[in-house]
């Protein structure tokens, strides 16, 4: 049973596709039987013609994911899906017997749109102008109009997919517009900063270079005031020392008085 196979989730989704596609097929055989007209049978086989032709491709595309999918299945497997397209393949050309029998009984054969069977199409374009020499002028017409109306059909879509993109593409644009002015302004404000930067750095080394000088003087005056005060300590304790100078401004030390007196008798 084609519910017991092993398939993956893609292969499942062209799988149940194709038996959609088979469902209608035959649906549209039996109302075909009712249908007494022939133009009506003749587009109505038309209709059926296009979901063989779209059935054909998704057994083409079921095959080659059961194809990329071999090496990742048992031989079993591989066996059970091989044997589930045969069957497909065999279902798909019953209805294209059943619509040839169809187009011989209602005599009024339409151009080839679908090749027999699973195999490469053939060139069909000779046979497309006899056949279409066969038609009635109402069947050409109808055939024409149903022609253009799927052409404006795809006008119509293709000029929506052109004002969706433009749209699209208007709204990249502001945003890219926007993005490059916030870009501007934010290259503008780290230039300011930079330049800021720059000058703090200068003016921290200035006043550095002011901080050195005053400490080296702030040391030089110290260092005075500490000789002043060493002189001035060392004369006060030695005040005979002869080696070291009077400092100017300090008067010298007060000389011992001695009393002299005349002893009388």
């Amino acid at each position: 049973m084609a519910t017991d196979l092993q398939m993956n989730p893609q292969v499942e989704q062209i799988h149940g596709q194709i038996r959609d596609h088979f469902r209608a097929l035959a649906n549209g055989f039996q109302k075909l039987d009712k249908i007494k007209d022939s133009n009506r049978q003749s587009n109505q086989l038309e209709e059926l013609t296009g979901k063989m032709r779209e059935c054909k491709g998704l057994i083409k595309e079921f095959d080659r994911e059961i194809k990329d999918e071999e090496g990742r299945h048992t031989p079993e497997v591989n066996k059970q899906l091989n044997d589930e397209k045969q069957s497909m393949i065999k279902e798909l050309n019953s209805y294209v017997a059943l619509r040839k029998t169809y187009m011989s009984t209602i005599g009024n054969k339409k151009a080839e749109l679908f090749d027999t069977g699973a195999g490469p199409s053939e060139p069909m374009a000779e046979e497309n102008v006899q056949l279409a020499s066969k038609m009635s002028n109402q069947e050409l017409i109808n055939t024409g109009m149903k022609t253009m109306d799927e052409t404006d059909q795809a006008i119509e879509r293709s000029k929506q997919v052109v004002h969706q993109t433009i749209e699209v593409g208007t709204s990249t644009a502001t945003t890219l517009k926007g993005q490059t002015d916030q870009m501007g302004r934010i290259v503008n404000e780290l230039d300011s900063i930079q330049f800021s930067i720059k000058k703090a750095s200068q003016l921290v080394k200035e006043i550095g270079r002011k901080v050195a000088t005053d400490k080296c003087i702030m040391l030089f005056l110290f260092l005075i005031v500490c000789g002043v005060v060493a002189i001035i300590v060392v004369k006060i304790v030695n005040p005979h020392n002869k080696d070291i100078r009077d400092i100017p401004g300090l008067a010298p030390p007060v000389p011992t008085r001695r009393l002299l007196y005349v002893r009388t008798e």
